[in-house]
């Protein structure tokens, strides 16, 4: 339980050369990650774009009122 076993030493290998292992390997990693978040979030917004251009702009939501003050009174002496 005390020692490394292979697997632990392989896994820290692998980490120190990512790490380690050439110039800007991590910072190109990271720059190519947030291209993927840049273009998924254009194409999310294209998508609403031509989903709006297909059916028009979006209603307004109604309104309601779920019980009118006069009414309200009504149905709480009604459950008392």
């Amino acid at each position: 339980m005390g020692s490394f076993s292979i697997w632990h030493w392989l896994i820290v290998i692998v980490v120190v050369m990512l790490l380690f292992g050439g110039r800007g390997k991590i910072s190109g990693l990271m720059g190519d990650f947030a291209q993927g978040i840049k273009a998924f979030k254009k194409g999310m917004s294209e998508d609403e774009k031509t989903a709006e251009a297909k059916s028009g702009p979006l209603p307004e939501p109604v309104k309601t009122i779920e019980n009118p003050p006069a009414q309200k009174a009504e149905t709480e002496r009604a459950h008392s």
